[in-house]
């Protein structure tokens, strides 16, 4: 029989193991979404001359999708990571107000005060920065092609 001391540790050693897990699936989406951010740009470059239905240009239809996909990539970034907060602070730390060591609350203060110094740029910082530029970028190349294509349809008859 389990102290209640060793049922609280291996309630905390599978919850951290989970949340291991719970974090590589954020690396294996992210990196779905950088591929496809990827794909769009060399598609967007390389097909935008491409017509479809006889008036859409493959920049423009490319151009959205990129936009559509940096949305959802930044928030697909902020749900994992207000999931992994929780799991962190909310569980995890609350379990190790048990233990007389708390390596997750030491490891999210420290990071903390890396990140108040400005000593830390985190990974999903990084991939939040792509994603807003990958809009930035979509969206001014659809511009550039509405524009002409709006233009052309309402004055051009």
């Amino acid at each position: 029989m389990l102290t209640k001391e060793e049922f609280i540790l291996e309630q905390y050693k599978l919850y951290a193991d989970q949340k291991e897990k719970f974090i590589s699936r954020n690396f294996s989406t992210n990196r779905f979404y950088l591929i496809s951010f990827v794909v769009l740009v060399i598609l967007t470059i390389y097909a935008g001359g491409i017509i479809f239905v006889k008036l859409i240009p493959g920049s423009l239809l490319f151009s959205a999708v990129g936009a559509l996909v940096c949305v959802l990539w930044w928030m697909n970034i902020d749900s994992y990571n207000l999931l992994i907060k929780i799991k962190y602070q909310n569980v995890l730390e609350e379990m190790e107000k048990a233990f007389s060591i708390k390596p997750f609350t030491i490891e999210r203060e420290a990071l903390a005060e890396y990140k108040k110094n400005k000593k830390a740029f985190l990974f999903s910082d990084m991939q939040k920065t792509l994603a807003i530029l990958g809009l930035i970028f979509f969206f001014a190349l659809f511009v550039c092609d509405a524009v002409p294509l709006v233009y052309k349809l309402c004055f051009m008859r």
